[in-house]
């Protein structure tokens, strides 16, 4: 009685595999090509900087909302006194800066944004409202 091992049937299985993944690798990088080509024709230019400046705008919203929510946690002093146009005057302040914050770069979340949505074909109409 002859016993054969246990690897002498498999090369056939290898040669198999091996096949299919190269075949699987190439149409992974035809997908990928064609998706990319697909992304360069629907890019318009002329909606990039429009998209751009909503999402820094969204960002500098953002960045408010968080220095508003900083502001409350800080207790306040009666020293200088609590005016109503002190408050006026402070949440103008965080406006302008959140605003200067987000067009440096300020955290990346709308440039994280902005990526996102021009992979997704969003554009920006002249009423500032996104479409698809």
């Amino acid at each position: 009685m002859k016993i054969n091992g246990l690897g002498l049937g498999n090369e056939g299985l290898f040669a198999g595999r091996q096949t299919i993944e190269e075949n699987s690798a190439a149409g992974f990088k035809q997908h990928l090509d064609a998706a990319v080509a697909k992304q360069e024709k629907r890019t318009d230019p002329q909606q990039d900087p429009r998209l751009k400046e909503a999402c820094q705008e969204m960002e500098a919203v953002f960045l408010n909302m968080m220095m508003k929510s900083m502001r409350a946690t800080v207790q306040k002093s009666s020293l200088l006194g609590d005016t109503s146009q002190e408050e006026i005057f402070r949440s103008m302040l965080d406006a302008e800066m959140t605003k200067n914050m987000a067009h440096a770069g300020g955290t990346g979340f709308g440039d994280m944004l902005y990526r996102q949505l021009s992979l997704n074909g969003v554009t920006v109409s002249n009423k500032g409202q996104a479409q698809r």
